[in-house]
C-alpha cells in the first residue's frame, strides 16, 4: 500500500522544497545586485553633484560583495554566502553614514540597512530574522546617539540641496525595492500555491486510482483495513459458502480462437459473473483460468450468504446456457459448493492477492471437478441449510480426492412459493 500512496507524495515534497530554496536564493542574488548596482550609482551621482566623498567604503563594500557572490557560484556554499550579504546589508549603510557625519548629512542612508532583516526573512524565515532586525535597532539607537550628542554644529560641506536630493533618492529606492521583493515573493509563492495545489490534485488522483485498483484486487472491507493499518492479515471465519464456476471444454475452444476472441469472450462471461457476484452482496475471490472463485459470509450483514450463493449459481447456469455466444461454442459451466470453516489472508508484497484456505475450499474445488456440464453439487452441509427452499436430486456418494466417499447433493432450482420465506 505504501508503494501505492507514499512515492508521489514524497516526490512532490521534495519539489516544493527545493522551489522554496530556489526562490530564496533568487531573491538574495537580486537584493545583492541591486546594492551593488546602487553604491556606485549613488557615489556617482554625488561626484557629478559636485560632493567629493571617500570612495573607501563603496569599494569595501563592492569587492566584499562580488567576492562573495563568486566564492557561491564556485562552491554553491548558500549559508556563507546569505551571511556576508546580510552583513555587508546591515553594516556597510551605517559605516557610510558615519563617515559622511549623521543621518541628516548621509540623507538617512541608514535605511539602506532595513534590506537585513526583510532578507532574513525572505531568505531565511521568520525566527532567524529576528537577531538581524535587533541589529538593526540597536545600530539605529546608536546612531541617533551620535547624532544628539556629537554631532551639533558638525558642517561636512554637503549641500543642502544635496541632502534632500538625496533623502527622496534614499527613501524612493528603499521603498522600491522592499515593494519589488515582496511583489517578486509573493508572485512567486502563488505560482508555487497553484503548482502544489495541481500537484495535490494529481495526488489525490492517483490516490483514487489506486485505491479503486486495490479495491478490484481485494474484497472493500480487506482492502480498508489494509490502508488503515497496512500488515499481516489473516483471519480464520468459523462459516462460510464456496463456490467455484468453472467453464466446462472452454480449454479446448482455446485452441481454435485467437487470443483477442478467448480474451474477450472470457472478459464477458466474467464481467456478468461479477455483476452477479455484486447484486447478491458477494466477495469475488479470484479467477483461475476459465474458472471463477466467490464466497459469502464474510462480511457480517449477509446472513443469507449461503441462499446467495444458491441463487448465484442457477443464474451463472441459466446465463451460460441461454447466451448466444457461449450457445454456439456449446459451452457449459459446472458448479461446486460447500460451507464450512475457512482461513482466509492477504500475501505477496508487489502482486498481492486475497485468498482462502481450507477443507471447505478443497471440497468446493472437487466438487465442481466432479459436476457434469450444467450441474451444480453442493456438499451436505449446504444442502441442511437450502432443503427448505431449493430443489435437490436424491443424495449420490462421490468420491473426492483426499476425502473419500461423501454425500453429495445436485441442486435443480427454487421451490415455488418460498423465495421470500
Amino acid at each position: 500500500m505504501a508503494e501505492l500512496s507514499g512515492l508521489p507524495g514524497e516526490a512532490t515534497t521534495w519539489e516544493i522544497n527545493e522551489q522554496e530554496e530556489q526562490l530564496k536564493r533568487s531573491l538574495l542574488i537580486f537584493a545583492c545586485a541591486f546594492m551593488t548596482f546602487a553604491v556606485t550609482f549613488w557615489l556617482a551621482i554625488y561626484w557629478m553633484l559636485g560632493t567629493k566623498l571617500s570612495s573607501n567604503v563603496p569599494l569595501a563594500y563592492q569587492a566584499i560583495s562580488v567576492t562573495s557572490l563568486v566564492y557561491y557560484h564556485r562552491t554553491r556554499d548558500f549559508v556563507m554566502f546569505r551571511f556576508i550579504q546580510l552583513c555587508l546589508f546591515l553594516f556597510a549603510p551605517f559605516i557610510m553614514q558615519w563617515s559622511m557625519g549623521s543621518s541628516v548629512t548621509s540623507s538617512g542612508a541608514m535605511l539602506w540597512a532595513l534590506l537585513a532583516p526583510l532578507g532574513a526573512v525572505v531568505a531565511v524565515g521568520w525566527r532567524e530574522s529576528i537577531p538581524w532586525f535587533i541589529a538593526y535597532i540597536v545600530l539605529t539607537v546608536v546612531s541617533g546617539f551620535f547624532d544628539y550628542f556629537l554631532g551639533a554644529g558638525l558642517y561636512t560641506g554637503i549641500p543642502l540641496k544635496t541632502i534632500g536630493v538625496f533623502f527622496a533618492l534614499n527613501f524612493a529606492a528603499m521603498s522600491s525595492i522592499i515593494y519589488f521583493l515582496l511583489r517578486y515573493f509573493v508572485l512567486e509563492s502563488e505560482r508555487m500555491k497553484s503548482q502544489l495545489g495541481r500537484q495535490h490534485k494529481q495526488l489525490v488522483e492517483e490516490q483514487e486510482k489506486s485505491e479503486r485498483l486495490l479495491c478490484n484486487v481485494l474484497p472493500n472491507h480487506i482492502a480498508q483495513r489494509l490502508k488503515s493499518k497496512p500488515g499481516l492479515i489473516a483471519d480464520g471465519y468459523a462459516d462460510v459458502t464456496v463456490m467455484f464456476a468453472d467453464i466446462v471444454n472452454f480449454t479446448q475452444l482455446t485452441e481454435e480462437m485467437s487470443p483477442e476472441q478467448m480474451v474477450d469472450l472470457l472478459n464477458t462471461v466474467f464481467s456478468w459473473f461479477d455483476s452477479f457476484s455484486e447484486r447478491y452482496s458477494l466477495e469475488k475471490i479470484k479467477t483461475i483460468g476459465d474458472a471463477y472463485m466467490v464466497v459469502g459470509g464474510l462480511i457480517c450483514d449477509n446472513r443469507d450468504y449461503v441462499r446467495n450463493i444458491a441463487d448465484m449459481a442457477l443464474e451463472i447456469r441459466e446465463f451460460v446456457a441461454s447466451h448466444p455466444e457461449l450457445v454456439k461454442h456449446n459451452l457449459a459451466v459446472h458448479i461446486g459448493i460447500a460451507t464450512g470453516p475457512v482461513v482466509a489472508g492477504v500475501i505477496g508484497t508487489k502482486r498481492i492477492i486475497y485468498d482462502l484456505w481450507g477443507d471447505t475450499v478443497n471440497i468446493a474445488s472437487r466438487l465442481t471437478d466432479e459436476a457434469t456440464g450444467g450441474h451444480i453439487q453442493v456438499d451436505k452441509t449446504t444442502y441442511n441449510r437450502l432443503r427448505k427452499y431449493y430443489q435437490f436430486d436424491p443424495p449420490g456418494i462421490t468420491h473426492l480426492k483426499g476425502k473419500g466417499d461423501m454425500d453429495t447433493y445436485r441442486l435443480i432450482g427454487k421451490i415455488p412459493n418460498t423465495a421470500d420465506d
